[in-house]
């Protein structure tokens, strides 16, 4: 059985459909209850398993009650902490307001998750696997926020790799480039309007590789990463960013 928090759309949905598709139980967890029915019904039509629940990560109380609810179904394996947003600004333009919300949703929720999920992984071992991203380790324009917000989550990574080595859990997480999600679509939409496609190649091109990510992309390391194959692997930060670290300039 796998968790995957923000799967109702996006790099969680991708990453929720190809665990399916490999023979996982999932349970899909989403702030949205559309876009995890949405996701559920798209496994479900194609012969997987998975059923959808509702939930706030940054809300630990909330959290605490869906593992609990979730580890008495059944044993879990695996969990992806994939759900998170995103900012736009440099530490002025940051608000308080908006700094709070970042760190709550992409620090304190994948917090709230580990800390509810650990004791049962325990048990029987498993896998954490974490959604970063290169802003967490890369200087890029107008991403302070988020940027602290993925910094901190490569940092979780590595300790909770340290901590649990003796339980049998193993635990890295993936820090893409920017992928092609509905995000990005809406992103476009909101600050170039009318030259949506001039900006999409603009973003693409920020990519050495010419182009920008694909949630299947993402999905495939994450299967590898949650598998037996991978069972050498803790503690590690993946960058999956089409050549963004080495090959720039």
């Amino acid at each position: 059985m796998a968790i995957v928090t923000g799967a109702g759309s996006g790099i969680g949905r991708a990453i929720a459909l190809r665990f399916a598709g490999e023979g996982a139980t999932v349970r899909v967890v989403d702030i949205g209850e559309k876009c995890a029915r949405d996701t559920v019904e798209e496994i479900v039509g194609v012969g997987g398993g998975a059923t959808w629940h509702v939930c706030d990560v940054s809300n630990q109380k909330s959290v605490k009650e869906l593992f609990r609810k979730i580890a008495g179904e059944g044993s879990f394996h695996i969990l992806v902490n994939n759900a998170g947003i995103s900012h736009i600004g440099t530490v002025e333009t940051t608000t308080e307001a908006d700094f709070d919300h970042v760190f709550q949703v992409n620090v304190k929720g994948i917090y709230n998750c580990l800390h509810a999920g650990v004791g049962y992984l325990k048990a029987n071992g498993g896998v954490i696997l974490n959604m970063a991203s290169i802003a967490g380790s890369s200087g890029l324009a107008d991403r302070f926020a988020y940027s602290m917000s993925k910094g901190a989550v490569i940092a979780m990574t590595y300790s909770v790799a340290r901590d649990y080595l003796a339980h049998n859990i193993r635990c890295n997480c993936i820090s893409p480039a920017r992928v092609h999600t509905p995000f990005v679509d809406g992103y476009l939409k909101k600050m170039y309007p009318g030259r949506e496609e001039e900006m999409f190649k603009v973003l693409s091109a920020a990519q050495p590789i010419g182009r920008m990510g694909k949630p299947e992309e993402v999905a495939a390391l994450a299967a590898f990463l949650c598998s037996d194959e991978s069972g050498f692997i803790t503690g590690t930060d993946y960058a999956l960013d089409g050549g963004f670290f080495n090959l720039r300039g």
